[in-house]
């Protein structure tokens, strides 16, 4: 181990070069074909156990020289449906999809990880899965869960990492417990009558009883739940109409809840019955329709405070020192929380923000880019909490 920051470095340059091939060829979830071809191949080269799962997603096992315990690392393989905007060579190709999340990082980082830990073979006692999964932005995890990802080997451990642009590039955010919010999507539709905007009392308007929904909608996070349980109601998408002269007869509305409850389930229980509440409400007030549907997407994603020390001592390895451990929770979702429901687990962030190479967008930006002198950090966490786990 006493070589690991050299090895790394002789390999940068190809994990850059992984990372920028995939961001000039971002694909979509369930259709990371190139992708997972990519992946599937330089596994295979390394000598280990390769498999598809999921459609597109990738599993390699490393067994190790003696039995012992199985630790999964992950990353996550897809793009998401924006339009790139940034001027950088490498990217997008493909119009309308951009890696806007530091997926091709993760990618690339579990990817070079691997090749320097099949060259430990003989040191590791146990197992390594190296999970590529496919189509986080909305359900992958589960689907990899549901074809025996964390069996054969039984998984007894599983580690996730995230490049983080809220962060400064050489932080390391962690904490225990709850870190990520549950997430339920929803498509509703508000059904009304079309006319002319000439004549509105000869039809019925569903645009404006959208505008009365999304409204009373922002009164449950502030005057029904309590405020020390986080919740955000957001609304992503709205379409409606087709001239500004005609009275539409739908409206189409698309969003998400996030939340983090003590006691989850109940908790999601009571807050989708207040959400249909108020949209009945409002639809009846204003005499229209609605058809309201749930898309179930992830759960809390949990840290395991004994997998804390893990992350811990490799980040100080890691970085040198043990001034940039930030205490760290967002409201954003991600499905490694199907992992971390099932198996002890830790997901971490790895700091990106970075003013003077302009890494500071948001996640989901079309601006969005990621500092890849990060990169390497990446890969020296997977290794070193791979190995101490295994070899504790």
């Amino acid at each position: 181990m006493n070589d690991l920051k050299k090895e790394i470095q002789v390999l940068e340059e190809e994990l850059i070069s992984l990372r920028r091939d995939f961001h000039m060829h971002p694909e979509l979830g369930y259709e990371e074909v190139r992708t997972s071809q990519i992946v599937y191949e330089y596994l295979s080269e390394l000598g280990l156990e390769v498999k598809k799962v999921a459609k597109t997603g990738v599993v390699g096992l490393l067994r190790g020289s003696e039995p012992g315990k199985t630790v999964m690392l992950r990353a996550d393989l897809d793009a998401i449906p924006q339009s790139e905007k940034t001027s950088l060579p490498f990217k997008s190709i493909n119009e309308g999809v951009m890696h806007a999340c530091g997926h091709d990082g993760h990618t690339s980082m579990l990817m070079i990880a691997a090749k320097i830990l099949t060259r430990y073979k003989e040191h590791i006692k146990g197992n390594i899965k190296f999970v590529f999964q496919p189509n986080e932005e909305e359900a992958g995890a589960l689907d990899m869960i549901k074809e025996g990802v964390l069996e054969n080997p039984k998984v007894d451990a599983a580690f996730g990492i995230h490049l983080w642009t809220p962060l400064k590039s050489g932080e390391i955010g962690l904490a225990e417990g709850p870190v990520m919010a549950a997430l339920e999507e929803f498509e509703l539709e508000v059904i009304g009558k079309a006319g002319h905007t000439g004549s509105p009392h000869t039809a019925i308007d569903p645009i404006l009883a959208s505008t009365n929904i999304i409204q009373s909608l922002q009164s449950i996070q502030t005057r029904e739940i309590d405020p020390l349980f986080p919740i955000a109601i957001m609304i992503g998408k709205i379409n409606g109409g087709t001239g500004r002269n005609i009275i539409a007869d739908k409206v189409e509305i698309g969003g998400t809840i996030r939340f983090l409850f003590k006691d989850e389930e109940e908790g999601k229980r009571v807050l989708l019955e207040k959400f249909e509440r108020v949209i009945n409400g409002v639809c009846k007030a204003m005499n229209v329709e609605y058809s309201l549907k749930f898309i179930p997407s992830n759960p809390s994603l949990q840290n395991n405070g004994k997998m804390m020390n893990y992350v811990r001592k490799a980040a100080i390895e890691t970085f040198g020192v043990n001034g940039n451990l930030v205490e760290y929770r967002s409201m954003a979702g991600e499905d490694f929380a199907e992992f971390s429901q099932r198996v002890p687990s830790l997901f971490y962030f790895i700091g990106n923000g970075n003013e003077e190479k302009g890494t500071t967008y948001p996640h989901h930006h079309p601006m969005f880019d990621i500092d890849e002198d990060t990169l390497k950090f990446g890969v020296e966490m997977h290794v070193r909490t791979a190995l101490d786990f295994l070899n504790d």
